[in-house]
């Protein structure tokens, strides 16, 4: 069977301006083709199974030529696999997408291109320059200021001067005494605006706003380095009262999360939402016990129990999971009442058409047990992690109600050691580091080393528990005052 490459535009860098159906071509992909400029976010909806092959290339340092780039395409896709080739950007945007179809096309490959959010206007937006703008300009230039090497860019500088429209300069940082210098030449006033957008879209994003004249001083003293672009026009004069981006509340801050992967999606993208720099850094997994033959003979005796508690959505899971395995559904449950320890909890059982009947006012294991002693006058069985909270167990005992406690999953603490992210920590390149419960804390350390020295960060932390667990190592620390992820996101926004 003949495979098909599917060339994808990344889009500038923020995961989220991925299209829809670029989303959908990654998720479908046995092979990804990517590039240096693909956030590592987009990476994330590629099927496990799919294989990745990194091409990226920097300019003066192409890992991969041209060449080979293309000699990888038609190899699998005549080896009959479904490719994605993933390119920052638009492909077709000076991306040389053309040159790779074009090599696709004389083999008799089949293909298709997904158009991605070039950075010329996306860049540009979030810096708050619009492209175009009725006062100021009515035409939109993009001009590579990339040459082939030993050469000067082949730019009509005379003609760009008269269209009096915006310009926008793509890969031009090595290149900008030239263009600035071609553009003066040409007669273009040197106070006209103009600015440099550094690492367009991320959070990381540093805008350099200056006159024609004075752009390349203002620059060299920022720092701007590649990737950026150069945007040259009135529009550029609209800058300080457009730039929403760089205004969002933790724009610049940079926050690992240690969340499980698949649990890790809300607090990430609420982070993100406000600008921040998101690392995902899982630090734990988790792994039901199934069989388990203590739950199913409980479930089985469903009626014996007037509470079923909860302390985390693996729970649920590992409980929906054996309950389905054994051929029944929420009716078996008959009158039981449910406990979850706190919204998030509550939110995996709505997700099973379940409602919890009791959330403690403090989520946490403590407030749980004595919560349930306080409801429960008949026997309350637990479904909960193989090493749970003795302080759950220890406020039922000594309320005298009657429990089984049941462990239905494992916590996992089988991250690799990352010496890389422990000289970031050690760097101060993290401002936070945010724990959802002491087994992320053990997990962290056990991924980065309890020696390491923590103090160039703080640790967001969303219960005292957990808080607890992370200060034993003599991490500073920032406690939510509820444990909730959006409490847990107010913290890095204090």
């Amino acid at each position: 069977m003949a495979g098909k490459v599917t060339l994808v535009g990344a889009g500038p860098g923020d995961p989220e301006l991925l299209t829809i159906k670029g989303r959908k071509a990654l998720e479908q992909a046995e092979v990804v083709v990517y590039d240096r400029l693909v956030s590592p976010a987009l990476l994330e909806h590629i099927p496990p199974a799919a294989r990745r092959i990194n091409v990226g290339k920097e300019a003066g340092h192409h890992s991969v030529p041209q060449a080979q780039i293309n000699q990888i395409l038609l190899e699998e896709a005549l080896a009959g696999r479904n490719v994605v080739r993933l390119k920052g950007g638009d492909p077709f945007v000076f991306g040389r997408g053309g040159e790779e179809l074009e090599a696709l096309a004389q083999a008799g490959v089949a293909f298709a291109e997904v158009p991605g959010i070039t950075s010329a206007i996306a860049a540009a937006a979030y810096g708050g320059i619009p492209a175009t703008h009725r006062d100021y300009a009515s035409s939109l230039h993009i001009i590579t200021g990339r040459a082939r090497e030993g050469k000067l860019p082949d730019i009509d500088f005379e003609a760009l001067v008269r269209t009096k429209g915006t310009l926008v300069f793509l890969m031009g940082v090595t290149a900008l005494p030239t263009i600035i210098n071609g553009l003066l030449d040409a007669g273009m006033d040197g106070g006209t605006p103009a600015a440099m957008i550094e690492r367009g879209t991320l959070p990381g994003q540093r805008r350099c706003g200056a006159t024609l004249g004075t752009l390349p001083e203002r620059a060299a003293e920022m720092g701007i380095r590649s990737p950026a672009l150069i945007i040259v026009g009135g529009v550029c004069s609209l800058a300080e009262k457009l730039c929403w981006f760089e205004r969002l509340p933790l724009h610049g801050k940079r926050i690992l999360v240690t969340r499980p992967k698949e649990r890790a999606g809300t607090l990430s993208g609420k982070l993100r939402a406000l600008g921040a720099e998101v690392v995902p850094f899982p630090c734990v997994r988790t792994s039901p016990l199934l069989p388990c033959p203590a739950m199913e003979d409980a479930l089985g005796r469903a009626a014996e129990y007037e509470w079923l508690g909860f302390t985390s959505a693996a729970g649920v899971e590992a409980f929906w999971s054996c309950l389905r395995g054994m051929g029944k559904d929420a009716r078996a449950l008959g009158g039981v009442k449910l406990a979850a320890i706190g919204p998030a909890t509550g939110k995996a059982l709505e997700a099973h058409g379940l409602t919890a009947d009791l959330i403690p006012e403090v989520y946490d294991a403590g407030h749980m047990g004595r919560a349930l002693a306080k409801a429960a006058a008949g026997r309350i069985l637990l479904l909960r992690a193989e090493e749970g909270s003795p302080a759950l167990t220890d406020a039922l005992a000594d309320a005298g109600a009657a429990y089984d406690d049941i462990p239905v999953y494992r916590t996992f603490y089988d991250t690799p050691r990352s010496a890389e992210l422990r000289e970031e920590l050690e760097a101060g390149r993290f401002d936070f580091v945010t724990f959802t419960s002491a087994s992320t804390v053990k997990g962290f350390l056990s991924a980065v080393g309890a020696d390491a020295d923590f103090r160039g960060f703080t640790g967001l932390c969303i219960g005292k528990q957990t808080a607890r667990e992370a200060e034993k190592f003599g991490i500073q620390v920032k406690i939510a005052d509820k444990a909730t992820i959006d409490a847990l996101v107010a913290l890095a926004n204090v």
